[in-house]
């Protein structure tokens, strides 16, 4: 628990020089090691549903759309669904593809009353490479955390 607690404090440090609206920014590997030693701690993934279903899920992550798909258009109720499966002081580590959404998934969700939210530099697939693809370099796949495809 105090490796974890050392990493919330360096996520809350990087996000308080960032003058971030959410508690914290983690990179993937500290963000699964926080999920290791707290079993409170939740994964909110944030991409749409085909993202999930071609790119890959990450095990007992809560999925909850910020965009919808097709049209990547905002999901009204994301704040109310994500409401629904945990409580507002629930640790709450958001990611998405490369941590874009999910950095606005922690705003509005800061927004809302929700107080320990995190979001994880990188997302899943991360930046593009040299060559134009994802998931090599950066994210959590590259970072050889658990994930499932399909």
């Amino acid at each position: 628990m105090i490796e974890a607690d050392k990493i919330l404090e360096q996520a809350q440090n990087r996000a308080q020089e960032q003058a971030l609206a959410y508690r914290g920014v983690l990179l993937p590997a500290e963000a699964y090691t926080v999920l290791q030693a707290m079993p409170e701690a939740r994964i909110v993934d944030v991409r749409c549903r085909a993202e999930l279903d071609w790119v890959g899920r990450v095990p007992e992550a809560i999925e909850v759309e910020l965009l919808t798909y097709p049209g990547m258009q905002p999901n009204a109720g994301f704040v109310e669904q994500l409401g629904e499966q945990v409580t507002n002081d629930a640790v709450l580590l958001l990611l998405c593809r490369t941590g874009v959404r999910s950095d606005k998934a922690a705003t509005l969700l800061s927004q809302n009353g929700f107080s320990n939210c995190y979001n994880i530099l990188e997302g899943f697939e991360g930046n593009k490479d040299e060559s134009g693809h994802r998931g090599l370099k950066t994210g959590w796949k590259a970072a050889g955390l658990p994930w499932t495809q399909g």
